[in-house]
């Protein structure tokens, strides 16, 4: 008989922990809170100091009963929920639902799952921290009294099953105001001069920087034109040449904001399911004879503050592994942002000696990747700069001077193992420089003159979003994957080509927002809750006092939208594709997904169509068109318009021309780098590879 209760929200958390407690210790799962607030109603009593109405929630009557029986058992009972706001209200929630005295010794956490955190953890419970129960009851009240009070104006104004929220209305805000931003954008034009030079193998370029030592701007044709007439026939000359020695310094560790950003660059991975697997890495993966291992540290962090042990162990294993030059001198140390919480270290493995590829065999394709991330990353963060030799060149062609920069990597340091990723996908490589100069002529150039236009600020990508959100002060580390999928949901945003996109149903919000709600929907405003919900965590804000000045103003704004806020018609896109069920005419319908076709006569009718993109190439099978279709993961293919009929399907995209060897379909393969492309036949046994397309736009 077991001397001890444990609860932990999840089954694979109590498995992985029951291994370090033995015997004594009995470990439940809660499967997250077992209270909350009311689904059916409002659920705060406002009069009464924003008194909260609990209740157990639905389908979890089995779970209390059997931890209420467990409890009588035991001689004390210990909560293990996670280590922040919500782990601890879900531990107060447990107290009061099993009778605990939450003044007693009987919450325990710990930033990682492994032997001698849990062990440790355990000889040090402390009471539950009131001020962190507070900020989550603080956060999930103003969600409560913003969703519950504004969505119903919205199903009146606009539509049934619309909601508002004080985070995920500010997201969809920066969605729609980048939407106009690009809708106003009027392109200016600009042109580029570039000289590609050849000294004796090394063919390199310079591009025009500008007359004597001021730089000039090529805004169209004609500053071109002139720019060709005065170096006709110019000699080109060497006048500068500029060596130097740059540093380069590693990233630091993740927070759950970097994770979410970099696992979306290299690994495709959306908010939602890096935090998924990161939180089944937390709480342990079956190692076979080890048993279930927490593979990393607390995955909800805004800190990049790692641990004394864990610098020891990265030092000696980089030294062992890598050899001594690859360590600085010190130990890295990283700066957290302002305004961060600082309360848990940042993401990293729990022992760099588990190195990914010794225990891929235990992990899932995507556990894999993602715990091989942020090893690397961890690790990278420890190691010695890079060094690299940079080179500037100036080239007078007359009074105009062209540049020609490169940079070789001296000495590789942390980028041997890893280097971080980009928004804009730009191949960092070396670009080599010959060894030139000063007074050197080079021979005559190939020039070639290009014309531009400036480019609108691009949509937001799920990494760019959630990165600034966080510059902005918007939300914390656990909210953003859920507004993420949230604002999709209610059918605010869709997502194409991985770049959000407003609806009209969410422009409309954002608009009527604006117009009667101006403090919800701000910025500034939001990021402000977020410092006081963050001053009531560290014991200085009242939470009561905090609500109260909020509503006050809240409630003035709802009275002003009660009588104002007018319907607003949402007009149907009507396509000219026929149901094939009851004959009249689709209408497009926004999906989390994108556009789709649906009939009209929902619900009567529940018939709906993809829309299917062509692409201008023909079925190499039946001569019929090949569309672009997405399969059950969303995965991009394409198939023949004629299925099924005709079953013809690429994974791919064509590239529209046929094998000069074979005349099988050639498709376009992505390499390393910006434009890097190749195009290469999908016949397995030709294996042509057209090489002149490589690295083209």
């Amino acid at each position: 008989m077991a001397d001890y209760l444990v609860i932990v929200e999840s089954p694979a958390k109590a498995k992985t922990i029951a291994k370090y407690l033995g015997k004594k210790y009995m470990v439940k799962a809660s499967m997250g809170h077992v209270r909350d607030l009311p689904k059916s109603q409002l659920g705060v009593e406002i009069k009464d100091g924003f008194s909260p109405k609990y209740i157990t929630i639905r389908g979890k009557g089995n779970v209390v009963k059997e931890l209420r029986d467990s409890s009588k058992k035991v001689k004390a009972v210990y909560l293990a929920a996670d280590p922040d706001r919500e782990g601890e209200a879900i531990a107060w929630h447990l107290a009061n639902t099993l009778a605990l005295d939450p003044t007693k010794p009987c919450r325990v956490v710990f930033n990682e799952i492994t032997k001698d955190a849990v062990k440790d953890a355990f000889k040090h419970p402390r009471q539950i921290n009131m001020d962190l129960v507070n900020a989550q009851q603080a956060r999930r009240i103003l969600d409560r009294l913003v969703g519950y009070q504004i969505s119903p104006l919205l199903w009146k104004s606009v539509k049934k099953g619309l909601s508002a929220g004080r985070v995920q209305s500010v997201a969809v805000r920066l969605i729609v105001d980048r939407e106009e931003e690009i809708r106003k954008f009027v392109p200016e034009e600009f042109w580029s001069v570039t000289a590609f030079f050849q000294k004796d193998k090394t063919k390199f370029e310079a591009k025009f920087h500008g007359y004597g030592d001021e730089k000039t701007d090529l805004s169209n044709q004609e500053d071109v034109n002139q720019l060709l007439e005065k170096i006709a026939g110019a000699q080109y000359q060497v006048i500068r040449v500029k060596q130097s020695e740059r540093r380069r310094n590693p990233a630091a560790p993740f927070t759950t904001s970097t994770l979410q950003q970099e696992a979306a660059r290299k690994l495709n991975f959306r908010a939602a399911k890096t935090m998924s697997i990161a939180q089944q890495l937390y709480e342990g993966i079956d190692l076979g004879t080890e048993g279930s291992v927490g593979l990393i540290t607390y995955m909800r962090t805004d800190s990049t503050r790692i641990s004394e042990v864990a610098q020891r162990e990265a030092r000696e294993y980089i030294e062992k592994e890598f050899g001594a030059s690859y360590l600085p001198e010190k130990t890295r140390e990283f700066s957290t942002k302002s305004g961060a919480q600082d309360a848990h270290e940042a993401v990293r493995p729990t022992s760099v000696y588990r190195h990914p590829d010794t225990i891929k065999q235990f992990l899932s394709r995507d556990q894999y990747r993602l715990y091989k991330l942020i090893w690397e990353r961890f690790v990278a963060s420890q190691m010695a700069s890079a060094v690299l030799d940079t080179m500037t060149v100036d080239i007078q062609a007359n009074e105009a001077i062209f540049r020609a920069t490169g940079s070789k990597i001296k000495f590789p340091g942390f980028m041997t193992l890893y280097i971080e990723g980009n928004d804009e996908g730009k191949d960092e490589g070396e670009k080599f420089l010959p060894d030139l100069k000063e007074g050197e002529v080079l021979s005559m150039p190939e020039l070639v003159p290009k014309q531009h236009f400036t480019q609108p600020p691009p949509r937001y990508t799920e990494a760019r979003l959630v990165r600034t959100m966080e510059e902005l002060g918007i939300g914390r580390p656990s909210t953003y994957a859920p507004t993420l999928e949230t604002i999709q949901k209610r059918g605010y945003v869709v997502i194409e080509d991985k770049r959000f996109i407003p609806t009209e149903l969410g422009e409309i919000v954002v608009k009527m927002l604006k117009e009667f709600f101006p403090q919800i929907i701000d910025v500034e405003f939001t990021a402000h809750m977020e410092k006081e919900l963050d001053g009531v965590e560290e014991g200085i804000v009242d939470w009561i006092k905090m609500l109260d000045q909020f509503y006050s103003e809240f409630q003035r704004d709802l009275r002003v939208a009660e009588d104002q806020m007018e319907q607003v018609e949402i007009k149907e896109e009507v396509s000219d594709v026929p149901c094939e069920k009851c004959g009249r005419l689709m209408i497009y319908k926004h999906g989390r997904f994108g556009k789709f076709l649906a009939c009209p006569g929902f619900p009567e009718c529940r018939s709906t169509k993809p829309i299917l993109k062509e692409i201008g190439v023909a079925c190499p099978r039946c001569g019929g068109s090949l569309v672009e279709r997405r399969g059950k993961k969303r995965k991009v293919f394409y198939g023949c318009v004629n299925y099924p009929e005709c079953d013809y399907v690429l994974w791919d995209r064509p590239a529209g021309k046929p094998c000069p060897q074979c005349a099988h379909p050639l498709v376009v393969k992505k390499g390393k780098g910006e434009g890097k492309e190749t195009l290469v036949c999908v016949n397995p046994a030709c294996g042509t590879i057209d090489k002149e397309e490589k690295g083209k736009q």
